[in-house]
């Protein structure tokens, strides 16, 4: 799907429940490269392991860096893939080693929020954007007069055929 800009309005076609997970971290302290480093170099580790190992249920990602805080925003299949990567693998080793550097100081915030989102609660909408969040779980659907509002697109049951 690339970075091809679709020049119309469109919605995702995803009406399945979908979890959503965003995580990412914030500099506190520049001058401790030392406390934050590893934890910036430990997300493309866990990046590329969902990347390859698309059974452990993270469907699509998009990442966002800022001047202190990075964002990633994550879609996952279900809940139990969600938990069940955090108590594993690359993730639990990371979890274990941000725990034992950053104890005592404040050099470097991490944080998560999940939102399990059922379908029929979930509306989209992209304006001259390459293919972008949901929309790349399933596609897309141009806008047209029954997709027209917010409304409409949230409370749509049925993905087009």
């Amino acid at each position: 799907m690339g970075k091809t800009i679709e020049n119309q309005k469109v919605t995702a076609n995803h009406r399945d429940k979908v979890v959503v997970f965003m995580i990412g971290m914030r500099i506190n302290k520049w001058w401790a490269i030392h406390k934050w480093l590893p934890v910036a170099l430990a997300m493309p580790k866990m990046i590329k392991e969902q990347y390859q190992n698309p059974s452990l249920g993270c469907l699509a990602m998009e990442s966002f860096s800022g001047l202190r805080t990075t964002f990633l925003l994550q879609y996952w299949r279900s809940e139990e893939d969600l938990m069940n990567y955090a108590k594993g693998g690359t993730h639990l080793k990371a979890w274990k080693e941000f725990n034992q550097r950053n104890a005592n100081n404040h050099a470097v915030g991490i944080y998560h929020e999940t939102y399990i989102v059922q379908p029929n609660q979930m509306e989209s909408l992209y304006v001259n954007m390459p293919v972008f969040g949901l929309a790349k779980l399933a596609g897309f659907t141009p806008i047209n007069k029954h997709l027209k509002s917010a409304k409409q697109r949230l409370h749509r049951t049925s993905s087009p055929s």
